[in-house]
């Protein structure tokens, strides 16, 4: 099996910045992580190595610090990693980056299937998975919770629905995304870490993808972030002391004052 392993370095939820003249992320000096929905799928790409033999390789798009991340999926079991690096991919929405990673794909080679977390917390879309599938031409599943087999160039596996969950046959080369349902990801091993330390993980610029720049970063991108700012902060709070009967009695003639109840106290 050949297992293709889509990541996103993305910066920690609590240190986000945005650039107020472009709109977009501010990554210089930022703390950076994984994205949590893609170490499930780091996870899932190993154990089914680790089940049926073959090699998995972690692909990224990003600036030359997403390497952190990819030695970091190293670390955790995968075989080998490629990043793919350009000021030209700066500012890229959802079209423009399955493009860009297609087209990293295709310069990887051959695979049989392709996993990729749900979402990122950053974007929040759940659109790039479905997006590389749709470039790639090959069948897909998202919100993956189980792969029950895969053999015979097929694979059935369980999407989560709202109700319950399907379970779906399809053909390989293929591509899933996958939900924290699905594992339980693990740390990295002393052995991982010594070897991602010394692993060379190449570059691929636009150039050397031969791909169609005004298809990548913000001239590829079909939608444009006007503005980005906090929600306003609504109402007033109040702190309540005492113990914790005073602060009941408080809290109840509060709500009655306001109407919110109508009770006897």
């Amino acid at each position: 099996m050949d297992i293709i392993v889509c990541i996103k370095q993305v910066p920690d939820t609590g240190q986000v910045k945005i650039d107020p003249h472009t709109h977009t992320l501010i990554r210089e000096g930022v703390e950076s992580i994984i994205n949590p929905y893609d170490r499930y799928a780091i996870e899932e790409g190993v154990r089914i190595k680790e089940r049926y033999g073959g090699k998995v390789t972690a692909i990224s798009m990003g600036p030359p610090q997403a390497k952190e991340a990819l030695k970091e999926a190293i670390s955790c079991g995968v075989d080998e990693a490629v990043l793919l690096c350009d000021r030209a991919f700066a500012g890229a929405d959802t079209l423009a980056t399955t493009y860009t990673l297609a087209k990293g794909i295709e310069q990887i080679g051959r695979f049989d299937l392709i996993i990729c977390g749900k979402q990122t917390i950053d974007g929040d879309t759940a659109q790039v998975g479905p997006g590389v599938a749709e470039r790639l031409d090959i069948p897909y599943v998202s919100y993956v919770r189980k792969i029950e087999f895969i053999g015979n160039r097929c694979a059935r596996v369980e999407r989560m629905m709202d109700d319950g969950y399907d379970i779906l046959e399809m053909d390989l080369p293929a591509l899933i995304t996958v939900t924290k349902e699905i594992n339980e990801p693990r740390l990295p091993s002393l052995k991982g870490e010594v070897r991602a330390a010394s692993i060379e993980i190449p570059m691929y610029t636009a150039k050397d993808l031969g791909i169609d720049i005004n298809k990548i970063g913000l001239a590829g991108s079909a939608t444009e972030v006007i503005k980005i700012f906090p929600p306003p902060k609504k109402g007033q709070y109040e702190r309540i002391e005492g113990t914790l009967d005073e602060q009941v009695e408080t809290l109840l003639k509060k709500l009655k004052e306001l109407g919110i109840i109508n009770i006897p106290l």
